[in-house]
């Protein structure tokens, strides 16, 4: 078994056993770190001309589907070692989000671009199609994004449990979009923080909506009906969310990380002070992981995932400075299992946190 670990891909995996393998997406490719007893080394690189944005492994076929900055989406069915470019009807070729689920009974996967376009394939990314009425949304073509090049992105793609009909996009700045007709129609929610960076669903109650937003949590009980805001900027958890994990079996115990400013803020500071938090009440309240970790990390976390088997489960996290992070004791102790790696990052956000 292995995972991803990357900015725009699958962040939460239910698992037999835990994975001996993690595909990290980073600005040089993908580095597929092997657990070799207690400890971890480089195993493989792949696609390393690449700058890797998302990776998602799909579970009926087995394919693992890498996205990639400026570089369009890869399929790999040797889990990682050798890819082949499939981009056939893919218009955008600056892919940040990737997502599948299962619809009408086959898979379907989506891909996230930036400009925010969304596209579909239902051949495993053989063929692709633009999902036009994303873009006849009013808000998402007028938004400007406040860094170069001032355009939005998708950055986030998820869907309701047992019901994949319904999809939520996270459009980053632009808001976030429902569809119920997988992806016919959409709907705004424009009372939630318009910098969305993603959208996560209790997977017992898929009413209970979790918005992780640049200005902090926020929460919606009505399908995003109605939104009460959990984290502000002044929060010490952090001001600037971004990775957010629950543990399947356990939705009530959250991990999220957080950068104490926004990037804007990173081009004069070279300093993120990112944190990672623990909530065990569904994410009312929130405490701060420290043993193992820096306090106020000068990198920026923009890879987050949470893998869990039986009574196990083991969270990691991905860096600007190119570490690996992991917790197997439920974030109680943090260990760096890699180091040295390309930057882990969200397309440039790496280059303005190298150290003064």
């Amino acid at each position: 078994m292995a995972i991803g670990l990357s900015h725009g891909g699958s962040t939460i995996y239910s698992s037999p056993s835990l994975s001996k393998e993690v595909l990290v997406g980073t600005r040089e490719g993908i580095a597929i770190i092997a657990r070799e007893g207690s400890a971890w080394r480089v195993a493989h690189r792949a696609l390393t001309d690449k700058h890797i944005s998302a990776i998602i492994i799909e579970p009926e076929s087995g394919l693992t589907i890498a996205g990639a900055f400026h570089g369009s989406v890869h399929v790999s069915a040797d889990a990682g070692r050798t890819w082949e470019q499939r981009n056939n009807g893919l218009a955008e070729s600056n892919v940040y989000s990737l997502a599948s689920a299962r619809i009408n009974g086959r898979t379907r996967l989506f891909a996230g671009t930036e400009p925010a376009h969304l596209f579909l394939s239902d051949d495993l990314g053989l063929h692709w199609s633009e999902v036009p009425s994303l873009r006849s949304v009013p808000s998402v073509p007028k938004r400007s994004f406040p860094t170069p090049p001032h355009i939005g992105h998708v950055k986030h793609i998820n869907f309701e449990p047992h019901n994949p009909t319904t999809v939520y996009a996270s459009v980053e700045v632009g808001g976030l979009l429902k569809s119920t007709d997988a992806g016919q129609s959409w709907q705004e929610f424009p009372d939630l923080y318009e910098d969305v960076h993603r959208t996560m669903i209790h997977p017992s109650n898929p009413q209970f909506l979790y918005g992780v937003t640049g200005r902090g949590l926020y929460v919606s009980p009505d399908a995003g009906g109605t939104w009460e805001q959990w984290t502000r900027r002044e929060d010490e958890v952090g001001g600037y969310p971004d990775g957010f994990v629950f543990r399947p079996s356990d939705p009530k115990t959250i991990f999220m990380t957080a950068a104490h400013d926004a990037p804007g803020t990173w081009r004069t500071t070279h300093f993120a002070g990112a944190r990672i938090s623990r909530s065990r009440d569904g994410g009312r309240t929130w405490e701060i992981l420290r043993n193992g970790l820096p306090d106020r990390m000068q990198a920026s976390i923009e890879a987050f995932s949470l893998e869990e088997a039986g009574a196990s489960f083991s969270i990691f996290a991905g860096t600007t400075s190119g570490e690996v992070l992991c917790s197997e004791d439920g974030g109680d102790h943090w260990e760096k299992i890699i180091s040295g790696l390309a930057p882990i990052s969200k397309a440039g956000h790496y280059r303005n946190l190298v150290a003064a």
